[in-house]
Parts: structure tokens; sequence; C-alpha cells
């Protein structure tokens, strides 16, 4: 199976059909145009399946792994009804903090502000999450991303297992295939984490990172945390006692540190300076049910 790099024009093309359809004034004309729902939705899964397929190297099964995608997953099922969604979740603050740290550029999230990334961040899981509801357990299997961390073998058997695809060893050690079968953007944020083994690292840097005045309204300010199955007001959180071997990972990346930064610096600095964060639009909002148009 190839996944590849965030593409980027597969969520922007489908929320560009989900603006266009939800203007009365602009559907009309795209009818007097000839431009049927039937016709343009032929042309974005033409135009979508081309670029999954043409982005990377060939593949039995080929999968897209940008973020926003699920936001119109329903849409998607119509377009592919084969396609199978995982739908990862994260700690809201874990995510929030890193946007933060790492300077990612996304329209519409205010860099300076925990409060406002973390309003930003509940109203995107909001509707992500009502899609993968909305498809059912059969097409979206949610992945708590620190139970993966802590505990990689036990989900990726489960992930498999969902996408009917039999188990193989090589999942648990994916680093040993980078640039051999698994490429990496050079401007994607979290590329200098994915060099590196399974490890414990990223779960809790944001703790004690977050202003005292945001963390005392967490619940309110998001409340898909709960929702999501983390306590609120958890710092830090009981994400849960890792495998031994996550473990001895994050021992032998800390004692190595010095490397481990060197190699991430030598493959992307230089990249990132030129290319930032990207703009991921995590701020627009498309509908909870993308097949409504009206």
């Amino acid at each position: 199976m190839r996944c590849g790099q965030e593409t980027r024009v597969i969520p922007r093309l489908l929320q560009l059909r989900f603006h266009w359809l939800k203007s009365e004034k602009e559907s009309l004309r795209l009818e007097e145009a000839g431009i049927t729902k039937a016709v343009l939705d032929s042309a974005i899964a033409a135009f979508t399946l081309e670029i999954i397929v043409k982005h990377g190297e060939p593949a039995p099964r080929l999968c897209n792994k940008d973020p926003l995608t699920i936001k119109m997953g329903t849409y998607v099922v119509d377009l592919f009804p084969n396609a199978k969604f995982i739908f990862m979740v994260r700690d809201g603050r874990a995510t929030a903090h890193s946007i933060i740290t790492r300077k990612v550029t996304i329209t519409g999230f205010d860099l300076s502000s925990y409060r406002q990334c973390l309003k930003k961040w509940n109203s995107a899981v909001e509707a992500m999450n009502n899609q993968c509801k909305e498809l059912g357990p059969n097409r979206c299997l949610k992945v708590p991303y620190e139970q993966l961390v802590l505990h990689p073998r036990k989900w990726m058997e489960r992930v498999l297992k969902f996408l009917d695809i039999p188990w193989n060893e090589s999942v648990l050690h994916h680093h040993e295939f980078i640039n051999n079968g698994v490429s990496l953007s050079k401007v994607e944020r979290s590329s200098d984490q994915v060099i590196k083994p399974v490890n414990l690292e990223a779960l809790t840097k944001w703790v004690g990172a977050i202003p005292d005045d945001v963390v005392k309204d967490m619940a309110d300010i998001a409340p898909m945390l709960s929702v999501l199955g983390y306590d609120p007001y958890a710092n830090p959180p009981n994400y849960g006692k890792p495998d031994e071997v996550v473990a001895i990972n994050t021992k032998n990346i800390q004692k190595h540190k010095g490397d481990w930064d060197k190699k991430a610096k030598e493959l992307f600095s230089n990249r990132w300076e030129e290319g930032g964060g990207g703009d991921t639009a995590l701020d627009k909002e498309p509908s909870d049910s993308p097949n409504n148009t009206t």
C-alpha cells in the first residue's frame, strides 16, 4: 500500500465543490452551462484519482493522507464506493502546541494564542468526528494517536484487519524504509518525527506550555477533548503504559538526541526555511453533511 505525501489539492477541490453547490446562484449558473452535479462529480472523481495514482509509485492499494479529506467523507464515498477512512485523533492540546511551536501556518489560526488554536481545532475535529460516525464502523476506523504510539502492534493489527490487508512486520519498522519505499515531504513539519522509530517524545511536550487561564477553561474551550475520551483537566495526562519496545526506542533516541537532530536538520531544515509550514486551511468549514448542498 502506498500513501505518499499530503497532496493539499484534493481537500481544496472538495471544498470548492461544496461551496459551488451551496450557492443557489452558482448552482444555477453551472446547470445552465451544462455542468450538472453528475458531470461535476465525475470530473472531481477523475481528478482525485489521477492525483492519488500519479503523485507516487504504483502500488496494489492506494491511499490519500490529506487530513481534511474526511471532513467530506460521505461525499468521497459517493465518488469511491469502496473507500475506507482511518480517522486519527490526537489530544487537541498536543495538536495546538505542535502547531504553535513548529510555526505551522494555517489560515485562520493565531499562532500566538493557545485559546484560539484550540477553538479552531475543536471545530475542525467535531466536523471530522461527525463524518466518521455517519460513515459507520465498516468505513471509518477511529485510531487514537496516543494509543497507536503506546501499543503500535495492537493498533496496526486493527488497522490492517480493517483494511483487509495481511499482517506484515514491516509496518512496525517504518523508519527503516525512509526513501526506500516510504517518501517524505521535505516541507511537512512532522517529517522530522517520522524518520525515528515509534517513541514517546511527542506525547506530553505540551504539558506546562499552555497558559493557566486556558488550562482552567479547557473543558469549555475544547469540549471535543471529552468527546474523544481525553480528560481536559489532566496535566499531565495518563495515556497509559507503553509497550517495552516503545520505551526502549524512546531511551535510545534520547541517548542519541544529537545524532537524530543532525539527521533531521540535514534532511529538512533548508526546505522548511524555503517553504514554511504550509497552509492546510483547517479553518474552512464544509458542512458536516457535504451531500446536503441546499
